[in-house]
């Protein structure tokens, strides 16, 4: 009785981790995903699937959320992720500060969002 409680418990167990490992990833800091889709997505600037699809990788790049890309590292300059969370005025602020930053291919990132284009 005793190895089918064990068992049973084991079971149980490795489902609960399962779906706790297939579970959708959290956003790096949820409030700065939301206040780019406000900024963004809800003044038509931007495809709300385009975004809800590249999720976290506006801002970071490979497995961890520690690899940011460049527009990431650019906010991550500006932002602290605990004491700015909170903080919807400033996150904002960061965000326009960045549209005037080169991207990549050359023009800023307003000049990108304004064509529809993500990080």
């Amino acid at each position: 009785m005793r190895k089918d409680r064990l068992l049973s418990d084991c079971i149980t167990a490795a489902f609960v981790g399962a779906l706790l490992v297939s579970a959708s990833p959290a956003y790096a800091v949820k409030q700065f995903y939301d206040e780019f889709k406000e900024v963004y997505v809800n003044n038509g600037e931007l495809d709300a699937g385009a975004v809800a699809k590249a999720k976290c990788n506006l801002c970071h790049e490979g497995k961890s959320k520690k690899n940011k890309n460049a527009y990431g590292k650019l906010l991550d300059t500006l932002l602290d992720r605990k004491k700015d969370a909170k903080n919807p005025e400033k996150i904002r602020e960061a965000l326009a500060k960045v549209e005037s930053e080169k991207s990549s291919s050359g023009i800023t990132y307003g000049e990108l969002f304004k064509q529809g284009k993500l990080p």
